[in-house]
């Protein structure tokens, strides 16, 4: 009918369209990857982490020569002696551009294995001591207690003395005290959030405790454990190098930068490169680790989410 006016009365339905701003927000792992990049030291630190993964994980390709080749009639080259070895060869005659290459494989392997096997042990029973409590949270809490009184290093020089060398001793070596970190972490979050709200609300609808525990709990107590994971890398690969430097870790024919500094002590006051390649390896590599770290915790911390960022 003309004249009429639209319908505006209390029957229209209420517009239940998404808000645009909201719909367009991104998501916290969006954010926490913003703020990491936008922290230099971070990006810088995310950087090197990847180049060495990268020269890890495409060495085969990337070596000039194999790891284990050696040529007794280039024994000891300087860098940039021999068109073939830019980095010169070790004592017995083997590329040490290749060496170092592949040796970036072997602490890769070593630090994933390592905190792989420290998150498989350490969550759960962290999990175990900070929210079933009881006669199994107090044990599992005593038995964390007690091997955190041994001295990590020394006690996996000892557990290669009784097994020997080589990549599954060292593993297994720092693997048996390196899931105590996770764990006491793992304890103390799951304390703090098993008094929350959304957990007693949880317990008050008849929702099981494991159910609990997987779905609300730990997504809760991630962020934290990948920080911890983070650090630990670095951590793992200076023991492994440590370990290496003694002759107690990786053995031939597999390179170690720990190793090499360790073969190199015999030659440094003239072979200067021997000692001087592995160490800043190692030395690049902690860092790219540690500041990479130190990102991550701040951009995944909600507590440090409005504080400026550090290394902008």
């Amino acid at each position: 009918m003309a004249g009429s006016r639209p319908d505006t009365g209390p029957e229209a339905g209420p517009d239940t369209s998404p808000d645009p701003a909201l719909a367009s927000a991104p998501g916290p792992g969006r954010q926490a990857l913003r703020r990491l990049l936008r922290n230099r030291l971070a990006a810088f630190g995310l950087c090197v982490v990847s180049i060495i993964a990268a020269v890890a994980l495409f060495a085969d390709w990337l070596a000039p020569h194999p790891c284990d080749y050696a040529r007794f009639d280039r024994v000891l080259l300087m860098p940039l002696e021999h068109p073939d070895h830019l980095l010169g060869t070790d004592e017995v005659g083997r590329d040490y551009l290749s060496r170092m290459i592949f040796g970036a494989r072997t602490s890769l392997i070593v630090s994933l294995l390592v905190q792989g096997i420290a998150v498989l042990i350490g969550v759960p029973l962290g999990a175990l001591a900070g929210y079933v409590g009881g006669r199994v949270g107090f044990a599992v809490s005593r038995l964390i207690d007690v091997m955190t009184a041994f001295p990590n290093l020394l006690f996996a020089i000892l557990l290669i003395s009784v097994l020997g060398g080589g990549l599954h001793a060292v593993v297994f070596a720092l693997s048996v005290t390196g899931w105590i970190l996770i764990a006491r972490l793992t304890r103390a979050q799951f304390l703090t959030l098993r008094e929350r709200d959304f957990v007693i609300s949880a317990q008050a609808l008849g929702v099981p405790g494991w159910r609990i525990a997987i779905q609300h709990v730990l997504p809760n107590a991630v962020t934290p454990i990948v920080v911890a994971v983070s650090f630990g890398i670095p951590a793992t690969i200076f023991a492994e190098a440590g370990l290496s430097f003694l002759g107690l870790g990786i053995n031939d024919p597999m390179a170690s930068w720990g190793k090499m500094v360790g073969v190199s002590n015999a030659y440094v006051r003239v072979y200067w490169h021997l000692a001087l390649f592995p160490t800043l390896a190692i030395a690049l590599t902690m860092l790219g680790c540690a500041l990479l770290g130190d990102g991550l915790r701040d951009a995944l911390d909600p507590r440090l989410r409005d504080r400026p960022v550090r290394g902008a």
